[in-house]
């Protein structure tokens, strides 16, 4: 009798160690994927400059995701006044924007901060 339980303590203790192998195995082979992200940055004015605003944000995305690449649009909305869409690359184990999006609002001349488009990338 104690025999037997001993086996199967010992039966246990092997199928826990293989259960822990492989959540470990599991844990290594799940990586978070990469996303895309365009943030679109209205200034208060049409004389507001778009430059140093991309300047200001840009810093800011480079300290929120390491990230210093960045593609830059100026895109016409009405009346000469022009929409800053800034697109970057972040890992999506980053989680929400928000926090970014907060700091970029407090950015001179700029009035409002939306994220237009995200998506995962593949590979």
């Amino acid at each position: 009798m104690v025999k037997e339980k001993l086996l199967d303590v010992n039966i246990a203790e092997r199928l826990q160690h293989n259960l822990n192998v492989q959540v470990v195995d599991l844990q290594d082979q799940t990586k978070m994927a990469q996303v895309i992200v365009t943030l679109q940055i209205m200034p208060n004015s049409p004389d507001a400059s778009l430059d140093d605003i991309y300047e200001n944000a840009s810093k800011l995305i480079k300290e929120f995701c390491n990230e210093s690449e960045f593609k830059r649009e100026d895109s016409p909305v009405a009346f000469g006044l022009k929409a800053l869409k800034i697109t970057f690359v972040m890992d999506e184990e980053k989680g929400s924007t928000e926090t970014l999006e907060e700091q970029i609002k407090e950015v001179e001349n700029v009035q409002s901060v939306e994220v237009v488009d995200v998506r995962r990338t593949i590979g």
